[in-house]
C-alpha cells in the first residue's frame, strides 16, 4: 500500500534544513561563477540506481510518483550531495505517441531496463530541399509521421503555409480535421501533453520535499533542450551513418540546413526560459568529440555553428550548461574562446587537469569521478582520485564533483559513501 509522502519537516528541523538547503545552493553557485566555496560541491544524478537501491524496478518508480520521491529522498538522506537528480523524464509521452525513437521500462524494455535511444535515418537525402525550404512544414507533415506511429495521419493536413489564408484556408480545408487518422493523431498528441503535465506537477513535488528536507535540486537539466546545429542534424534526423555521408555527398546542404536550424532552436530557448524562469539551456554534444569528427570537419560543420549557438544564449542571459560528452583534450583550445564565467561545463572522458589549465578561468567544470571506478570495490582508489580531483581540478574554486556519466546506474552503494565522504573530506582544502 502506498503512503502518502509529507511535504514538510518535523517542526524542529525546519530551521537546520532551511540552513542546509541556503548552504548548498551558496556552495553550488560560487562554484558556477568559478569562485571558492567552502568545499568542493557533490552533485549525485541518481537516476537508475534509485531502483537499485530501492530493490524494486525502473517501470515501478515511474509508475509510482511517491515511491519515487521517497526513494530520491533516503538517497539524499543516505549520500548528502549538493545537488541531486531523481529518474529521467517519462516513458508515457513516448506511450501515448508510439514512439519509434526510444525505448523505456515497460514501453520496449523489460521493467528493470533503462532508457534507449534508436538512431535512424529518420530523414532521407532527398529530404533536404523540403527540409531547408520549410523545417516546421516538413517536420509536422513529414517527419513525425515518420517517427512517431499515433501521428501518422499529420501527413493528411495541407502544407501549413495554407492556412496563412485563414477563412479560405478552412473553407477548403477544414475537414481533414474530422477525418479518423488526424482525429487520432490530435487525440494522442493530447496524451501525450496530458502525461507530460502530470510528470511535471510529480516533479515540482519531488522538488518541493527535497528543498523542506535541504536538498535543492539541480538546475543544470531543468532548461530547454539546444543542441549543436551539426548534432541537430545527426542525432533525431540523418543519424550518424547519413550524416557523415552528407559531409562530403552534399556539404553545401548540410551547412545550409545548420544555417536553418539555429533561430528555431534560440526562439525555443528565448520562450521556454522565460515561461520557467530559469535561465538556462543544457547543451548536450554528441558528435564534436575527439573520436567522432577530424579537426578540419570539426572547424567546417561543426564548431562555428555551436560557437554562434553559444554566445546568443550568453548574450540573451541565458547560461548554458554544454555536456561535452566523450574526449574534448584536443578541442580544449576552442573551448578557451568562449566567455569567461558564462558556461557551466559537464565532462566525461575529457582530462580534467588539462581542461582546468586550459579553461579553468572560462567556465565551471563538472564531473571527476569515472563511472567505472564506482562499480568496484577499491574504497583507497577511490579516496586517493577524489583527493586528486579536489587539490587540482578544485584548485581556487570553478568545480563541481559529479559522475563522469550523468547516472549512477550500476555503481556500488558502498563506495559512492566512500567517495561522497572524501568529496566532503578533501574538498574542504
Amino acid at each position: 500500500m502506498n503512503q502518502a509522502v509529507s511535504t514538510q519537516p518535523a517542526t524542529g528541523e525546519i530551521n537546520t534544513a532551511s540552513a542546509q538547503l541556503d548552504a548548498r545552493r551558496a556552495r553550488v553557485f560560487d562554484a558556477f561563477q568559478l569562485r571558492k566555496p567552502d568545499r568542493v560541491p557533490l552533485f549525485l544524478p541518481f537516476l537508475n540506481i534509485l531502483s537499485q537501491l530501492e530493490g524494486t524496478t525502473n517501470l515501478e518508480l515511474y509508475n509510482d510518483a511517491e515511491k519515487h520521491i521517497k526513494a530520491v529522498e533516503r538517497a539524499a538522506l543516505r549520500f548528502e550531495p549538493d545537488l541531486y537528480e531523481g529518474m529521467f523524464l517519462t516513458p508515457e509521452i513516448s506511450r501515448a505517441l508510439g514512439d519509434r525513437m526510444t525505448k523505456w521500462p515497460g514501453y520496449g524494455l523489460e521493467p528493470a531496463g533503462s532508457y534507449q535511444y534508436h538512431e535512424s535515418d529518420y530523414m532521407k537525402p532527398e529530404d533536404y530541399d523540403a527540409f531547408i525550404a520549410d523545417p516546421g512544414d516538413w517536420a509536422m507533415r513529414r517527419y513525425l509521421p515518420r517517427v512517431f506511429g499515433e501521428l501518422e495521419g499529420l501527413g493528411m493536413l495541407p502544407p501549413l503555409g495554407m492556412f496563412a489564408l485563414g477563412t479560405f484556408c478552412m473553407m477548403q480545408s477544414a475537414a481533414v480535421f474530422a477525418m479518423p487518422p488526424v482525429l487520432k493523431a490530435l487525440e494522442a498528441l493530447t496524451n501525450a501533453g496530458r502525461a507530460q503535465l502530470k510528470w511535471l506537477q510529480e516533479t515540482m513535488a519531488l522538488i518541493k520535499h527535497m528543498e523542506a528536507i535541504g536538498f535543492p535540486p539541480s538546475p543544470l537539466f531543468a532548461g530547454p533542450n539546444v543542441v549543436a546545429p551539426f548534432d541537430f542534424m545527426a542525432d533525431t534526423l540523418r543519424g550518424m551513418r547519413g550524416v557523415f555521408s552528407d559531409m562530403r555527398r552534399c556539404p553545401e546542404k548540410l551547412l545550409a540546413a545548420e544555417e536553418k536550424v539555429i533561430p528555431i532552436m534560440l526562439e525555443h530557448a528565448f520562450i521556454a526560459t522565460k515561461v520557467r524562469h530559469l535561465p538556462f539551456a543544457f547543451i548536450p554534444l554528441h558528435r564534436g568529440s575527439d573520436g567522432f569528427i577530424s579537426v578540419p570537419n570539426f572547424e567546417k560543420f561543426y564548431w562555428p555553428q555551436l560557437k554562434r549557438t553559444i554566445l546568443a544564449l550568453i548574450d540573451a542571459g541565458i547560461t548554458p550548461f554544454i555536456l561535452w560528452e566523450g574526449c574534448w583534450d584536443q578541442r580544449l583550445e576552442y573551448l578557451a574562446e568562449l566567455p569567461k564565467g558564462k558556461i557551466i561545463g559537464g565532462f566525461q572522458d575529457t582530462n580534467l587537469i588539462k581542461a582546468k589549465e586550459v579553461i579553468g578561468d572560462v567556465m565551471c567544470i563538472i564531473g571527476g569521478m569515472p563511472n567505472g571506478m564506482l562499480t568496484g570495490d577499491n574504497a583507497t582508489l577511490i579516496r586517493e582520485h577524489t583527493h586528486k580531483m579536489c587539490e587540482t581540478v578544485g584548485k581556487g574554486g570553478g568545480f563541481i564533483m559529479s559522475t563522469a556519466v550523468g547516472d549512477l546506474e550500476g555503481a556500488n552503494p558502498e563506495m559512492i559513501e566512500v567517495w561522497a565522504e572524501a568529496t566532503r573530506k578533501y574538498g574542504a582544502l
